[in-house]
């Protein structure tokens, strides 16, 4: 009997020394957090805070200088904790970067992933790529904290993914001239919030000058415009592929109002005129574009 004591005794001390060096080393290893940003958050909130408007087109955001500031800010509030690395989550026809995605791939400790962006101008799987990032860093113990901004009510998920495994996850969010950017059910799941405000977003934030156009250029003839409608489709079509511009087709003579903007802006480029508020040629764009549109299909 003295013997199994004897060796039940000696078990629970090896396991007690174990428990221990475990405890220790735990206590060696620093936290680690990561940036999780919604870019079409960001674009959407800091452009209508900063310059009145949501349109990408209209405003050039200093990527660069706003992630170091981000980083900055998550240095501070994690004081003790090392930063993994910024996750930048955007949507892009067929998953392609554009040359600003590809500037912002290409600076360190920043991994961008795309979505889709459908015809519309919609991001889609964003969401998704948010959480199943947020869990895999979490179930295996990549990060202790989370900086999330974002505003999405889908996102809930991925903050209680996160938080399944031990981790936990800030809500980051940009100021809103009226009302609220953000979900309520997001903003009861999270550990704590943090708003960042006009001041914090107006040195990277800078409206687009508009385009000029000299006063003294020849109005073109509706020819002319059509021309240039059937131009850009052909383009479209090679760029964005027969599948994204298929699904306009239901909506023939309307186009849907980002895609018609999309189409005046460029046709105004190529044009060098102006076309605002000249109602016979934006139809004559129209349906040039459309008729090309047609013979494809």
């Amino acid at each position: 009997m003295n013997d199994d004591l004897a060796a039940l005794s000696a078990r629970i001390d090896r396991t007690n020394e174990l428990l221990q060096r475990m405890l220790a080393e735990v206590a060696k290893t620093p936290s680690t957090h990561a940036i999780f940003v919604d870019a079409g958050y960001l674009y959407a909130a800091a452009g209508r805070l900063v310059t009145g408007t949501e349109d990408r087109r209209a405003f050039d955001l200093d990527a660069e200088g706003l992630i170091d500031a981000l980083i900055d800010t998550a240095r501070t509030i994690f004081a003790d904790s090392r930063l993994l690395r910024v996750y930048w989550y955007d949507g892009a026809r067929r998953r392609i970067h554009t040359a600003e995605q590809q500037s912002i791939a290409e600076l360190p400790d920043v991994k961008v992933r795309l979505g889709n962006l459908n015809s519309n101008n919609q991001q889609k799987g964003v969401d998704s790529l948010i959480r199943t990032d947020l869990e895999s860093l979490a179930r295996h113990r990549a990060i202790s904290d989370a900086a999330l901004l974002g505003g999405d009510e889908d996102l809930v998920s991925a903050v209680e993914a996160a938080q399944g495994y031990g981790a936990r996850v800030h809500l980051w969010g940009i100021e809103a001239p009226e009302g609220r950017n953000q979900a309520e059910p997001l903003l009861w799941e999270v550990d704590s919030q943090r708003t960042f405000d006009l001041d914090f977003f107006k040195p990277y934030v800078s409206r687009r000058a508009a385009p000029a156009y000299d006063a003294a250029t020849a109005r073109p003839t509706r020819e002319d415009v059509r021309f240039v409608g059937a131009q850009i489709a052909a383009k479209w079509l090679a760029a964005r592929g027969r599948d994204t511009l298929v699904e306009l087709l239901p909506g023939h003579p309307y186009l849907p109002g980002s895609v018609d903007q999309d189409l005046l802006v460029e046709a105004e480029g190529l044009l060098q005129y102006s076309l605002r508020g000249q109602a016979d040629l934006r139809r004559a764009l129209r349906d040039g574009f459309w008729e090309h549109l047609q013979t494809q299909y």
